[in-house]
């Protein structure tokens, strides 16, 4: 009971705010919640840090409730969840695709690579792999192709 209790208030500290209303968002740091045993998930991170980021991973067993809290759409869900400049960034982003949502600041919740595709970044890193990276939390509703990777 305590481990799910400690990741709901994790999640809700990580989680809290919409990105638009986030005045306080450093760009460069990133919190990620993860599985502890999750292995394409600590191969996401490592890329995340060679492109400069400052990581701070948080291991928790009750990885739905940190999704369901941080507003991640259940078709859109993968294995990991970070936040980072406001917003959630879901799965197997690309590096590129969250320098391009930091850049632009959309009105958005978050962008997501929905399960686990081969290779993107930690499940395989080919540069060539095709996937779309969508966004969600839109004012509409929508989940649009905000990144297409691979072309």
């Amino acid at each position: 009971m305590k481990t799910v209790l400690a990741s709901v208030l994790l999640a809700a500290t990580t989680f809290g705010q919409p990105a638009p209303a986030r005045a306080d968002h450093d760009e460069r740091h990133m919190t990620v919640v993860k599985s502890p045993t999750c292995g394409c998930c600590e191969a996401w991170v490592a890329i995340a840090r060679k492109y400069g980021f400052e990581v701070e991973t948080r291991d928790t067993d009750d990885l739905d409730t940190a999704k369901r809290l941080a507003g991640v759409p259940e078709p859109l869900r993968s294995c990991h969840t970070a936040e980072i400049g406001g917003y959630v960034v879901e799965g197997h982003v690309p590096m590129e695709a969250i320098e391009k949502l930091l850049s632009e600041r959309p009105k958005i919740r978050g962008i997501s690579v929905p399960g686990m595709p081969m290779g993107s970044p930690g499940m395989g890193d080919d540069p060539n792999a095709r996937f779309d990276v969508h966004a969600f939390g839109t004012a509409d509703g929508s989940q649009p192709v905000f990144y297409e990777a691979g072309r």
